[in-house]
C-alpha cells in the first residue's frame, strides 16, 4: 500500500525527466572534478525534494535506478528509520560517488537505530571506500558521544596510516584527528603534532574566508572560536 503524501506525486520516469531537463553542462564540468558524475544544482536537487516531501517506496525505486541525481533526491525524501541494517549496507557499498557517499550518511544513517553497529562494521572494512564512512561516524561520536571511544587507540592508527591512505579514507582520519583535537583538549597536543609532522593537506587549496583542512590549522582555529 502506497504511503499517503501531502507532497507532489510524481513516477520514476517523471522525477527522471525533470531532472535531466535540469542538467547544465558548466555544472557536471565542476562536479566531475569531484568524482561526481551528474550536472543537476544541489540547490534544484533540494527543489525537488521539498516538492515531493517525504515519500520512502518512491525513494526505494529512485535509489535502484543507479542515477546519480535521482539517488541524492532519493537521500531527501526517504524515511531514514524504515531502513533496514542490511539495506543501508549495500546502499553504503553501492555509494562510491563522493556526494551520494557523503549525503547517505550525513543525512539516513546517522538518522538510523543501525548506526553504531553500521559504525563498527563500516570501521573495520578493507575497502577503504566503505571504512572512509566508519570513520565519518566515529568523527560524530568523538564530538558527541566519546565514551567507549578509544581516543589514543584511533590516534595511533592515524599517526601509522592516514599519510599514506587513499584519498578518502585519508580525509575522513584527518576529520577524525581535527575532531580529537577540537573536542579534548587532553588530547590536543598529540592531534596538533601528528598533523603538523604528517602535513596531510597542508598545501590544500582554501578559498578565501573558509577554515583549511590542515588539522593543526583546523584544530587551532576551532579552538580560538570556541574560547571567544
Amino acid at each position: 500500500m502506497a504511503t499517503k503524501t501531502t507532497g507532489e506525486e510524481l513516477s520514476v520516469d517523471e522525477v527522471l525527466t525533470e531532472l535531466a531537463a535540469l542538467e547544465d553542462p558548466k555544472t557536471r564540468a565542476v562536479n566531475e572534478k569531484h568524482g561526481d558524475d551528474h550536472g543537476v544544482k544541489l540547490a534544484e536537487i533540494r527543489a525537488l525534494a521539498k516538492r515531493l516531501k517525504t515519500q520512502h517506496e518512491l525513494a526505494v525505486e529512485l535509489w535502484a535506478t543507479k542515477n546519480t541525481a535521482a539517488r541524492l533526491v532519493a537521500i531527501l525524501i526517504c524515511r531514514p528509520k524504515a531502513f533496514d541494517y542490511e539495506e543501508l549496507d549495500a546502499m553504503l557499498r553501492e555509494a562510491r560517488i563522493p556526494k551520494v557517499h557523503d549525503w547517505l550518511v550525513n543525512y539516513v544513517v546517522k538518522k538510523s537505530k543501525h548506526v553504531e553497529p553500521l559504525r563498527e562494521t563500516w570501521f573495520a572494512d578493507t575497502d577503504p571506500v566503505v571504512a572512509s564512512a566508519g570513520w565519518a561516524l566515529t568523527s560524530a561520536r568523538v564530538t558527541k558521544q566519546p565514551e567507549g571511544i578509544d581516543l589514543a587507540g584511533l590516534l595511533d592508527t592515524i599517526e601509522a596510516e592516514m599519510k599514506d591512505a587513499p584519498d578518502r579514507l585519508q580525509w575522513a582520519m584527518n576529520e577524525n584527528l581535527a575532531q580529537i583535537g577540537i573536542a579534548h583538549p587532553d588530547y590536543r597536543a598529540r592531534a596538533l603534532d601528528i598533523g603538523e609532522r604528517l602535513e596531510v593537506l597542508k598545501d590544500y587549496p582554501t578559498p578565501p574566508n573558509c577554515t583549511s583542512p590542515f588539522a593543526p590549522i583546523w584544530i587551532n582555529e576551532m579552538v580560538r572560536r570556541q574560547s571567544k
